[in-house]
């Protein structure tokens, strides 16, 4: 492994491990979408919850993956139209106080979400997580997998 990648690796474990602290329900990356996929994704959200995501093929109406694959920035859960109640079947899986940020080009766009259980995120702590996935996405250009 090349030694710059290494040290790449180094540092996106250091941010994810960061982010466990503050997201205490959650939190989850896809980056460099390409063609409508993922390069690398990852989540730590409830294996529950991710299992009922994946079996309903939920990802075509999320309204958090149809707002980041259009806008770029930041964006509350609270604020998403969820026509077909995926957000509030989330909430019952504990993934409450939503945040999403996307960033990149639309050739190869990252995505990110953030939960936790206590009070919603402040402005501060919501440019803090756009920092952060923006630092991800430059550290996994050339990455294949986390």
């Amino acid at each position: 492994m090349p030694e710059m990648e290494t040290a790449n690796r180094h540092e996106i474990a250091k941010a994810l491990d960061e982010l466990a602290t503050i997201c205490d329900t959650g939190f989850a990356f896809a980056l460099h979408i390409r063609f409508t996929r993922p390069n690398i994704l990852y989540r730590t959200y409830p294996q529950a919850w991710i299992d009922r995501y994946s079996e309903k093929g939920m990802m075509i109406e999320d309204p958090v993956v149809l707002w980041g694959l259009r806008e770029r920035g930041i964006v509350r859960w609270a604020d998403l139209d969820d026509p077909n109640g995926i957000l509030a079947e989330a909430a019952q899986y504990g993934l409450k106080n939503g945040l999403t940020c996307s960033v990149g080009p639309n050739s190869s766009r990252s995505i990110s979400g953030f939960t936790r259980s206590s009070a919603p995120f402040t402005e501060t702590e919501a440019q803090y997580l756009l920092g952060v996935t923006q630092h991800l996405h430059d550290l996994t250009e050339n990455l294949s997998a986390l």
